[in-house]
């Protein structure tokens, strides 16, 4: 099991960003969350199995690929903190 923490930088708020990632996670089993940053960009965090996470991270970058400008990830073992996947404000 792992974590990915990722930073999206582009035009990433205001487009469904965020509602289109918690689809992608309905579709992958991993929990975590997706949030909105001050500075324009946003988070995703993922936890579950590595095969998996990076699934749906692939899947987030291919869906939402017109919109993001850069991208930055770290792994991370899984801390098992979430029940679900989540948009968080």
């Amino acid at each position: 099991m792992i974590r990915r923490e990722t930073l999206f930088r582009g035009t990433v708020q205001g487009v469904g960003f965020r509602w289109s990632v918690l689809r992608v996670a309905s579709e992958h089993a991993v929990t975590g969350y997706v949030r909105n940053c001050a500075d324009g960009s946003v988070e995703m965090v993922a936890e579950g199995d590595a095969a998996e996470v990076e699934a749906f991270c692939r899947a987030v970058g291919q869906r939402m690929s017109d919109y993001i400008r850069d991208v930055r990830a770290a792994d991370a073992p899984a801390t098992g903190e979430f029940r679900g996947f989540e948009v968080r404000h």
